[in-house]
């Protein structure tokens, strides 16, 4: 073997080579994603951890973007919230249907 010759190998030992480096690759990528979904958790149990942070509550008062019911009034969007579901939808009182944070104007 001489100095700045390539390491010469059999076809099938760089198939091995290459293949074990492809495993290690996925072990690696699958142990990092486990590992960052039981930190996070699901929605809905970082929803029971913290209670107090959600974006709205039963009784709250919340008003719809202008662009989602154009002509109307402002007192004309607003609406109670009757419930909120675990996956952070309203229900609200006087409008029927599920509805997201996006659909609603900014709380300040």
């Amino acid at each position: 073997m001489r100095i700045g010759q390539p390491l010469e190998m059999k076809r099938g030992t760089k198939r091995l080579l290459g293949g074990l480096a492809l495993a290690a690759g996925a072990v690696g990528a699958a142990g990092t994603y486990l590992k960052k979904k039981k930190k996070m958790g699901t929605k809905q149990q970082r929803a029971k951890e913290n209670p107090a942070n959600r974006w709205a509550r039963p009784g709250m008062t919340v008003t719809f973007r202008a662009e989602l019911m154009p002509g109307r009034d402002r007192e004309q969007r607003t609406a109670t919230v009757k419930q909120v579901l675990p996956s952070g939808r309203v229900l609200l009182q006087e409008i029927e249907g599920e509805h997201g944070q996006q659909e609603f104007d900014p709380i300040n």
